[in-house]
């Protein structure tokens, strides 16, 4: 980097440093302040965000397990590239999980099971509301995380667990667009009623339009992207 990119960190008396640290560093990455194959240099970041070396090497650990840096054997942290190809691959096999799994929750939930992704739905909502990012991406994993389970089929929740560091910077990134939390809580709002009702197939198809609209909303921020760097 041959300028400083991220300011100062503010302290919160509500978030341990560490956090703000990797809030700081994954939005940087988002925002493309800090590129693609980019090397994270611990001492410099540190000198820039004012903060010591212990937190940043935390928040890059955890940057790691989200998907965002790799680590690469004898030289270090780079920011995770993610591709076009990346992109779509991700959101047609999400398409045809986040669909099986909707309707088997359809078929299987608890009563239990439903109330709690009904309760989800209202986390999602206030942390739309107060358009918070961060707290936005954790509701909406707890909430996939929550329909998962309620398919009741342990093999379909390993695949989703295999995949989960590309699924969470994609979310990440796509969530971060302009109105697509609103949107998202209302379709998630529409499949839940669909598997209260029992509504197998209406269930599968609002989850599989649910991701479709995700990926739409993803390439639309990256085409203006890529316009206003032409």
């Amino acid at each position: 980097m041959s300028e400083p990119r991220l300011v100062p960190i503010k302290l919160d008396a509500y978030k341990p440093l560490r956090e703000i640290v990797f809030e700081t560093l994954r939005e940087a990455i988002i925002s493309g302040k800090l590129e693609p194959g980019e090397r994270l240099m611990e001492i410099q970041l540190a000198e820039e965000m004012g903060v010591s070396r212990t937190p940043v090497r935390e928040a890059i650990r955890k940057l790691e397990l989200e998907g965002f840096v790799v680590m690469i054997p004898r030289k270090g942290a780079y920011v995770a590239g993610i591709s076009l190809k990346d992109i779509t691959d991700v959101f047609e096999v999400r398409a045809a999980l986040e669909a099986l799994a909707a309707g088997l929750a359809a078929e299987r939930a608890t009563e239990e099971e439903i109330e709690q992704l009904e309760r989800s739905l209202l986390a999602y909502s206030e942390q739309t509301n107060k358009q918070d990012i961060n707290g936005i991406v954790e509701s909406d994993t707890d909430f996939h995380d929550l329909l998962y389970k309620a398919s009741r089929n342990e093999r379909l929740q390993q695949i989703i667990t295999h995949l989960r560091e590309i699924i969470q910077r994609v979310r990440t990134v796509s969530l971060s667009q302009p109105g697509r939390s609103k949107d998202a809580v209302e379709e998630h709002r529409q499949i839940v009623d669909a598997i209260a009702d029992r509504n197998i197939e209406l269930a599968q198809n609002l989850a599989r339009e649910h991701i479709y609209n995700a990926e739409n909303s993803m390439l639309n921020s990256l085409k203006g992207a890529q316009k206003k760097d032409d």
